[in-house]
């Protein structure tokens, strides 16, 4: 199929793009990278009347780290933050998540506020944001500047708090404090690029002895947007991970998860897939955040 007939406007300042989508509304949508909003449009699942193209934004470009934070531009491509070293200790969950992302030309193209606002719930990067606790600051013509974090950014199945008249800025990344941190992301799909059936990111920090500290981790795939469970991983400080541990704990997060069926999996096959893949990043981000522990002492 090929796409129904639209006009095309390459915006050359924010405030140009936020006019156009204050006048067009709904019938108006952004395009950066399009990995996915081009295939939809292609199938007719989506039909905007006007396409924005905010490439040329120098503002949405933005990559800006410190010991605090780190900030992404919506428009940053995939690709520039696995080319940027310095982000495998600030935001370790985030290189491992990408890894997982398509393929190459997939992330060549692919901007990260592209896949946020896309809200695909087998997507990696929605769940490696609500993992870490991102926050996106949205901006509009009218409303003007705000700021959501990742728990009240993903509502649904392809549905974020951004409004049609609205454009989302840039993500800031909270970067973990203090040595003996790792991360470990795990996904299964049909075929490699494909988007998970399950996927599971964890990442954690252990102190000198090997007991955890602190940890986040989450599932995606199993529902209508990613899955955290700070109230679980705050029962896993305290404690070494052990096999069993992380089983027990991946298989209460997995009961929490609300899967459907296709002619791929059962909605009971893609819980247990997801306890399966939650565990293993458990025990997986403990062995590296010990491995380095022993390290240090060594």
């Amino acid at each position: 199929m090929k796409a129904a007939p639209f006009d095309y406007i390459r915006a050359e300042s924010t405030v140009q793009a936020l006019s156009l989508l204050n006048e067009h509304g709904i019938d108006a949508k952004l395009i950066a990278g399009g990995q996915s909003l081009v295939p939809m449009m292609a199938m007719r699942l989506a039909r905007p009347g006007v396409l924005v193209d905010i490439n040329r934004l120098v503002e949405l470009k933005i990559l800006s780290h410190s010991n605090e934070l780190v900030t992404t531009g919506a428009g940053v491509r995939q690709r520039t933050l696995e080319d940027t070293p310095v982000l495998d200790a600030s935001l370790p969950l985030m290189r491992k998540a990408l890894r997982w992302v398509g393929h190459a030309q997939t992330r060549n193209r692919g901007t990260v506020g592209g896949s946020l606002v896309h809200a695909d719930p087998s997507a990696e990067l929605p769940l490696a944001a609500l993992v870490l606790g991102a926050t996106m600051r949205i901006q509009s013509q009218g409303e003007g500047e705000r700021s959501v974090n990742a728990q009240d950014f993903f509502l649904g199945p392809m549905f974020t708090a951004v409004s049609e008249t609205e454009c989302l800025m840039d993500i800031q990344w909270p970067v973990w404090q203090g040595p003996r941190i790792a991360a470990a992301f795990e996904e299964t799909a049909i075929r490699h690029g494909d988007f998970a059936m399950a996927s599971a990111a964890c990442q954690l920090q252990v102190d000198a002895r090997g007991v955890v500290t602190r940890a986040s981790f989450g599932l995606g795939g199993v529902d209508g947007a990613p899955l955290a469970f700070p109230a679980l991983a705050q029962t896993l400080c305290g404690q070494r991970m052990t096999p069993e541990l992380a089983q027990d704990l991946a298989h209460t997060a997995a009961k929490e998860s609300n899967p459907g069926s296709d002619i791929h999996g059962t909605a009971e096959y893609r819980r247990h897939l997801a306890g399966v893949l939650l565990a293993r990043v458990l025990q997986q981000a403990a062995k590296d955040a010990a491995q380095e522990a022993r390290q240090v002492t060594s």
